[in-house]
């Protein structure tokens, strides 16, 4: 375990799609941990734009260009210690139709993003992934193991480097952009039925405030290459629908089924049997680590690993399950299903 104390004040730190929701929640918390400045690294600039009028902090600046393009990239990493990227293409669907376009921001991007930060000079960076990484079925999944497995092998390849790059992996975080709770709360406040693709689906629940503390976890412990993931409940999406109809005042909601969208899987994993048969259990967290055997074959045949893991995946469907009312009390540490349960 990485035992050097590290703090984040005084110090620069660079968030890659700043301007989404990760980088919004986690920009407002640095800003409170006393450093000395964010820089907030996106391709939209209407959103750097409304995140800048909203934040009015001299402490913030805002560097436009794509993780795609190497060279607008390292303005941002210029002076900057600590990284956090969470850049990606992100909508299933999506992906599914424009696979190319997954692996050249999620892929390609994120290899522009550490050797940029390499070159800077960064001491940290923490990729954020998905449990989709996990026995991935669609291309967004499939794009983000790829990322995985660039950050691994970058701290496989360069064990001499300086900058340490780990990665958390995490699930569906609640109220996020892509999220379907503000669909549901769209749906209940327009009138019409909700709309579910499998009522028995189930997804591992995390607010946006469970995902910077993964971040953080990973950014104050991490070893080159580890992989963590935040232990997280889950439900079926029947039970987070009728959680929100409930806290809006609709006890017995219409529900329609419609039937699973291109690239769905009815269950979700954010360890494999074979990662959490080598996880070290941290309380909350898991910490996977990077598996550093060199590419000497007939060391392998000789002292390979001989156990066989009778571990179980770690998945949406066998971590704690949320009943109605349990799922309404974790709805309500979201700021804004507060505020909407309170009109």
């Amino acid at each position: 375990m990485n035992e050097t104390v590290i703090s984040m004040e005084n110090s620069v730190v660079t968030i890659t799609g700043g301007t989404g929701s990760f980088g919004s929640t986690m920009a407002k918390h640095l800003l409170t941990k006393g450093v000395e400045q964010v820089n907030i690294f996106s391709r939209d600039e209407a959103k750097q734009d409304e995140m800048r009028r909203r934040f009015s902090d001299e402490r913030m600046r805002f560097f436009l260009g794509d993780v795609r393009d190497a060279a607008s990239i390292a303005p941002a990493m210029r002076g900057a210690n600590f990284v956090f990227h969470a850049a990606a293409l992100k909508q299933v669907p999506s992906c599914e139709f424009f696979p190319q376009q997954a692996v050249l921001t999620n892929v390609v991007g994120s290899d522009n993003v550490i050797k940029e930060a390499q070159k800077a000079g960064v001491s940290s960076l923490v990729c954020l992934s998905t449990d989709k990484a996990v026995y991935p079925v669609n291309a967004m999944g499939m794009s983000k193991g790829l990322m995985e497995k660039t950050a691994q092998a970058f701290a496989r390849n360069f064990t001499d480097s300086e900058m340490s790059v780990s990665v958390t992996r995490y699930g569906n975080v609640m109220y996020s952009r892509g999220s379907v709770i503000p669909l549901f709360v769209r749906q209940l406040t327009e009138g019409k039925p909700l709309t579910l693709t499998e009522p028995t689906m189930t997804r591992f629940l995390m607010s946006l405030a469970d995902s910077v503390e993964l971040v953080e976890h990973a950014f104050m412990n991490a070893n080159a290459g580890d992989i963590f993931v935040k232990k997280a409940p889950g439900s079926t999406v029947e039970v987070l629908a009728r959680a929100v109809a409930s806290l809006l005042g609709n006890d017995d909601p219409e529900i329609q089924v419609i039937g699973s969208r291109h690239g769905e899987k009815m269950h979700e994993a954010l360890l494999s049997s074979e990662e959490i048969s080598k996880a070290s259990d941290e309380g909350d967290f898991y910490r996977v680590p990077l598996d550093a055997r060199s590419l000497q074959y007939g060391l392998y045949f000789e002292e390979g690993e001989t156990e066989i893991s009778r571990a179980e995946d770690y998945t949406s469907e066998n971590t704690k399950q949320l009943t109605v009312e349990e799922t309404k009390q974790l709805l309500l540490k979201l700021p804004e299903m507060r505020r909407l349960a309170e009109v």
